[in-house]
């Protein structure tokens, strides 16, 4: 695949979504990081910030959320926010690649959890880095299944994760973009 004729679509946040875009710049992959106003992000490369309409297009009952990944989360405006930008990036994309830990109950840790269960009710390929266990996960449609290492197949592609990114979620991005992109 050729990278000049890739997006990745992010949040430019520190950890994973940083490090996807940094790997996206050296592999010559253009880059969209979706945010809002007052969002403070670490990548400055490819921002697009989303107007109120914008955001409302991705606007999701944080109850429905919370029951969806079977946690609570804030009830404030601006983590709805958070949640629309997810959206946006999840939206964008023909594949989703996440790097953070899967829950016994099959969900995503986080609100990067948002992210990975649009991309289930979407029907979208959608691979999890587990950090705890360095492992990949592919979603099967009804269930998590092992995966070697995945290689990005589609131009427009989504890369999200944990803030707290570890050694190996970095290697596993690293890898990722070398073995698509070479």
């Amino acid at each position: 695949m050729n990278p000049s004729e890739c997006v990745l679509f992010s949040g430019g946040l520190r950890g994973a979504e940083a490090t996807f875009g940094e790997a996206a710049e050296r592999h010559g992959v253009e880059e969209i990081n979706f945010t809002f106003e007052g969002h403070h992000i670490e990548r400055k490369r490819g921002v697009r910030t989303l107007n109120h309409e914008e955001l409302q297009q991705g606007d999701v009952s944080l109850e429905y959320v919370a029951k969806l990944l079977n946690r609570h989360f804030p009830k404030t405006d601006y983590f709805k926010r958070v949640l629309q930008t997810i959206w946006h990036q999840v939206n964008s994309a023909q594949e989703i690649y996440v790097i953070g830990k899967i829950l016994a109950d099959g969900t995503v840790k986080g609100g990067t959890g948002w992210g990975a269960e649009f991309g289930k009710l979407c029907n979208k390929p959608l691979f999890v880095f587990d950090q705890d266990l360095g492992t990949w996960s592919h979603w099967t449609g009804g269930a998590w299944a092992a995966a070697a290492a995945p290689h990005i197949t589609h131009s427009h592609f989504t890369g999200t994760g944990t803030r707290h990114l570890q050694a190996n979620g970095k290697a596993a991005i690293e890898k990722l973009f070398a073995d698509s992109f070479g």
